[in-house]
């Protein structure tokens, strides 16, 4: 029998004194690895068989002990009508443009997936294309990949299910808007390249049968090509290596369809290139670069010259042209836009201009160049914002962009290049009084030395007094930074006094391949000193205390959020490590994980286990007080699979020696994250947050 020991007035919003829950027992098998001499036990193993009867069994009786204490929680369900008033408006994409055709995302409110639709020239009336939401009674259907055909006759698109990362392709009519018969299944990461009627796309095989399809380990990545009407056994095989079984590959083809591009890449850092002349027959592939030693993203071609954003030569990138018929090597490669002190992140082309979009202390910067690289003017942006999506198109002097800030949804604008001007297209009218709030960007230093920027944003006036509940988030790796980005859910927590912070961590791209490295393999901790300094610095400049303190993070930053709660129990108050990857030992065992090799070094290396063994959020738990817990996880999580989760609360429950709770949430028909339908989110947001203001001894207004 479950007990709750949890007791709370349902009038009050006042949290009541906790005692600690009663949790499910989790079995212990005795299960040990020898790891270059060193034993590691392993007693929850046997929850990595997420389909298991046994670990189904105990899945259901961790929710039921979740939901029951969210149950508890007096202001739980108006957290879900705040958060579901505040998401219900109407919100778009920023438009592209195929020949005459603009494509768009729009979503009325709190439709469970956005809807595509299409126009004819700007002026025209738009109309639904594709509705994902007819797929799927319960919203679980997701548009993942699109792309159309150089004569706008043809659509291609991917869907993934219940957020799983295996996607179908399936192909429309754009002018009738028919379906055809064309499906193509066991695709992955891949992109949707055209050529003619047909397209390039990247696949697995089948998976073994007998319900491994989300655990097992991807291997053999290979290129086809799909001719429009044919049934996939058709499809002709373009590329495979059959000699390295753990590499990717991704097919794209420049803008006048007379190169394919074939990436390759090892990790999710550092591609080779080869390309292949699709108007000579029979050509065979040219190799570019042939190591996985740095990034390389082609964005234009003239003829059989390459347009290449990369970071070879330069950490914080900068665009070369590549002479696919020269000299291979990087010392004959012509620098076009050269690296200087702020971050390249990428370049487009607008009526034969380049627009280069720069990263400057984590603030987007847009300048426009002629195609020799001289500078021309900047594209003036108010105040701090991250620029996203910005589409255009070689021939086409108008460009679209969104305008994202923390305070306001994003704003999508058309700027004309002929006269350097811009104009809303787009702006959200939203249930949340931006103008109220403010965002700082501040800088401190980290435990050695190294200044870390940090964004934080709360209501003007706000008392630095060492009261106020804060939100700490953070990410750090896999050259992934966050600027500034709206965050519907994060509202509510603004709305009820708190402050809002997210420190710019190595190991991210904040500031280019350098600082990216400074936080990878054996210098992870760096990101972890980094995040604890961050809390720090909340604390020592009143913005909050450590009593008043919560931390998040996805993914990779669940892993974040998980090594710094063991480093430091005493950190914080509430800790969220949502989808994280907390078995280091194992993570390359599974699917996709062993691509993250590149940040984390593997334990099958004597040096890199040493490593890992020190900081792996599930080996690393020890007998203490820990902060109240909310693991959460989705059943149909196929990137960072849900073990990783299972094994660290079970341990967690076995730890725990303070009052604070330690719970998990396991979402169903759910995955890593991309694709979630509104309802789910809402739902998963307001159990978060519930969480969250309940523990910090908050209410809701």
């Amino acid at each position: 029998m479950i007990i709750l020991s949890v007791f709370a007035d349902c009038g009050s919003n006042e949290k009541k004194e906790q005692k600690k829950l009663q949790y499910p027992s989790s079995r212990k098998k005795d299960t040990v690895d020898t790891y270059f001499g060193t034993k590691v036990a392993d007693p929850y193993r046997w929850l990595e068989d997420d389909k298991s009867a046994e670990t189904g069994d105990w899945v259901k009786a961790q929710n039921i002990v979740t939901y029951d204490y969210l149950s508890t929680i007096p202001f739980r369900e108006k957290m879900k009508e705040r958060l579901t008033k505040i998401w219900n408006f109407e919100k778009r994409s920023t438009p592209f443009k195929k020949k005459n055709y603009y494509f768009f995302y729009k979503n009325d409110g709190i439709q469970n997936q956005s809807v595509l639709y299409v126009q004819l020239g700007l002026n025209g009336t738009p109309k639904i294309l594709l509705d994902p939401n007819t797929l799927a009674a319960d919203g679980t259907v997701s548009l993942d990949q699109l792309s159309i055909s150089k004569d706008a006759k043809y659509l291609a698109y991917s869907i993934n299910r219940a957020g799983s990362d295996w996607s179908e392709i399936y192909i429309m009519e754009i002018e009738s808007g028919k379906k055809l018969s064309d499906e193509i299944k066991w695709v992955k990461f891949s992109d949707i390249a055209w050529k003619g009627d047909g397209f390039y796309y990247s696949a697995y095989g089948a998976p073994k049968e007998g319900g491994s399809e989300l655990s097992n380990i991807n291997e053999y990545n290979k290129i086809f090509y799909h001719a429009v009407g044919d049934i996939q056994s058709k499809d002709a095989l373009v590329y495979e290596d059959k000699k390295n079984p753990l590499l990717n590959f991704s097919a794209r083809t420049t803008d006048d369809q007379k190169i394919l591009l074939l990436y390759g890449s090892e990790s999710t850092s550092g591609t080779s290139l080869a390309v292949k002349e699709l108007d000579k027959p029979n050509s065979s592939f040219i190799t570019l670069v042939n190591n996985f030693e740095n990034n390389y993203t082609v964005i234009h071609n003239e003829g059989n010259k390459l347009f290449v954003v990369t970071d070879k030569g330069a950490p914080k990138y900068q665009l070369l042209e590549i002479d696919i018929h020269g000299k291979p090597d990087y010392e004959n490669w012509k620098k076009i836009i050269p690296e200087s002190n702020d971050l390249l992140e990428n370049v487009s082309i607008c009526n034969k201009k380049l627009v280069a979009k720069y990263l400057k202390d984590v603030t987007s910067r847009l300048y426009v160049f002629d195609m020799n690289g001289k500078k021309e003017n900047e594209i003036k942006l108010p105040g701090i914002c991250k620029v996203d999506a910005f589409d255009s198109d070689k021939e086409d002097s108008l460009a679209f962009f969104s305008y994202n800030t923390f305070t306001a949804p994003p704003i999508i604008y058309k700027y004309n290049i002929l006269n350097n001007k811009m104009d809303v297209w787009f702006k959200p009218q939203i249930d949340f009084k931006s103008d109220e709030y403010e965002t700082k960007q501040v800088f401190y230093p980290s435990k050695d030395g190294t200044k870390i920027p940090m964004f934080i944003t709360h209501k003007k006036g706000l008392v630095l007094d060492g009261t106020n509940p804060c939100f700490l988030f953070g990410y750090g790796g896999f050259n992934s930074y966050y600027s500034p980005e709206f965050r519907i859910d994060r509202a509510v927590f603004l709305e009820n006094g708190g402050v809002y912070a997210i420190p710019g961590l190595r190991g991210g791209g904040d500031y280019g391949e350098d600082w990216h490295k400074a936080g990878i393999k054996c210098l992870k901790q760096n990101v972890f000193d980094d995040f604890i300094a961050a809390a720090e610095y909340l604390v020592k400049e009143k913005y909050t205390s450590h009593e008043k303190l919560a931390i998040h993070g996805r993914s990779n930053g669940g892993l974040l959020v998980g090594a710094v709660m063991t480093q430091r129990p005493d950190i914080a108050k509430v800790a969220i490590p949502t989808v994280g990857v907390l078995d280091m030992l194992r993570y390359h065992k599974f699917t996709i994980g062993w691509a993250w090799a590149s940040d984390y070094g593997t334990s099958d290396s004597a040096n890199y286990f040493d490593c890992l063994i020190k900081y792996s959020p599930l080996h690393t738990l020890k007998e203490v007080a820990y902060p109240a817990t909310l693991v959460t996880t989705g059943d149909h999580d196929d990137r960072v699979v849900p073990a990783h989760s299972f094994k660290f609360i079970a341990t967690l429950q076995e730890k725990q020696k303070g009052n604070n709770p330690v719970l998990v949430r396991i979402d169903t028909n759910a995955g890593h994250g991309a694709g979630k339908p509104t309802t789910k989110q809402i739902e998963e947001y307001s159990d978060i947050w519930s969480f969250v203001f309940y523990n910090l001894g908050m209410s809701i207004k």
